[in-house]
């Protein structure tokens, strides 16, 4: 069954950037450029008939395209980091994104995150790392920032059971587009029929 969740892609000149930031601290794995993303939601291993229906809830989303920016390098866990990221500016339309999703994963009866969210973008796991080491490389990386870059979708992604850190395909993408004042509420039809692709590749 596939391992899904949904997340922001990184454009190609905020992910050179961020290709950047590798070396200089011995226990990273660093995550490859074509692996960044900053989560919004994940669903965990869900069955297909579940997956079609998390796509028809996250296609019904209507939010407009905003805009973000990079800001900061962090690393989970104080007294044992295992992961570096960089940070994201405060962003309203994101948290709203964020929260809209959430919302569809509740009404469909999935568990609830209780992680609190926390918009990054991974870009090293580490292997027991040295605690001084982490926040030498924080300390001289600290100043890291992208300019701002345009968000116009969002998308579901799959991963396979792995170490962490991809490869992650993704499943579909839905453009951020708000519906005209004036224009009536109704059941979309021209979601995306995922139903066959989702059963014939996991069912």
């Amino acid at each position: 069954m596939p391992r899904l969740f949904t997340a922001l892609e990184i454009p190609q000149d905020v992910s050179l950037s961020l290709s950047l930031l590798r070396g200089g601290l011995p226990s990273a794995r660093w995550i490859d450029p074509e692996n960044y993303h900053l989560t919004l939601r994940f669903f965990g291993d869900v069955e297909p008939r579940l997956a079609d229906e998390i796509v028809a809830a996250l296609d019904r989303i209507e939010r407009g395209s905003f805009q973000i920016a990079l800001k900061g390098l962090a690393a989970f866990g104080s007294k044992k980091p295992h992961s570096v990221y960089a940070g994201v500016e405060a962003s309203p339309e994101l948290s709203a994104l964020q929260a809209d999703i959430d919302r569809a994963a509740k009404r469909l009866g999935l568990p609830t995150d209780q992680r609190k969210f926390v918009p990054h973008v991974t870009v090293a796991r580490l292997r027991q790392p040295k605690a001084d080491e982490v926040a030498r490389y924080l300390a001289l990386r600290g100043g890291f920032g992208t300019p701002p870059f345009r968000v116009d979708r969002f998308a579901l992604f799959s991963s396979r059971e792995s170490v962490g850190g991809g490869p992650y395909l993704m499943e579909e993408a839905f453009a951020l587009r708000k519906r005209p004042a004036s224009a009536p509420v109704r059941e979309r039809d021209d979601a995306p029929l995922p139903i066959a692709s989702f059963a014939s590749q996991f069912g």
